[in-house]
């Protein structure tokens, strides 16, 4: 396969990710599904499928780990500098820690605090927004592999 075709593939998978999570939560106001993480997730996820930081235990555990403590500091912490800093080391090191790191993940305590998240944030767009992309990711992946197997001329010619 061409790196075009690869480059277009990764462009065109984040795309529908992206798309769909949008038009889910078009008419909800309240539960979109979207986040500015996830536009990093997908790089994860279409450019990278393989690696151990776009598997789908780090990309939905990582996201909600992560976005937990955001949620803890707007609750129990004073926004400031340093509270930032602390909430997004702890974040990391759960990930770490966990076995679920997942690098788009690490901004969401700092968008959680500045916009200051609650608790349903967690469930709309973290968890839902994660599971969505991790689906979407492993039928687009499933479909196009399918579709270069299904291509590919076989020499029986041996």
């Amino acid at each position: 396969m061409s790196n075009w075709t690869v480059y277009f593939s990764a462009g065109l998978g984040s795309m529908l990710a992206i798309t769909v999570l949008a038009l889910i939560g078009q008419n909800e106001q309240e539960h979109l599904l979207l986040m500015a993480a996830f536009g990093a997730s997908c790089v994860l996820i279409f450019v990278l499928p393989e690696s151990p930081l776009a598997q789908a235990r780090n990309v939905i555990a990582g996201h909600c780990i992560t976005a937990l403590v955001g949620v803890i500091f707007v609750e129990l912490v004073p926004l400031n500098a340093f509270s930032l800093g602390c909430a997004t080391g702890l974040a990391v090191g759960l990930m770490m820690f966990t076995k679920t790191v997942h690098p788009p993940a690490g901004a969401n305590p700092v968008f959680i605090m500045l916009t200051g998240q609650g608790w349903i944030f967690l469930l709309f767009p973290v968890l839902t927004g994660a599971i969505c992309l991790v689906l979407i990711g492993r039928a687009y992946h499933l479909i196009r592999t399918h579709a270069l197997y299904k291509n590919k001329k076989v020499d029986h010619s041996v």
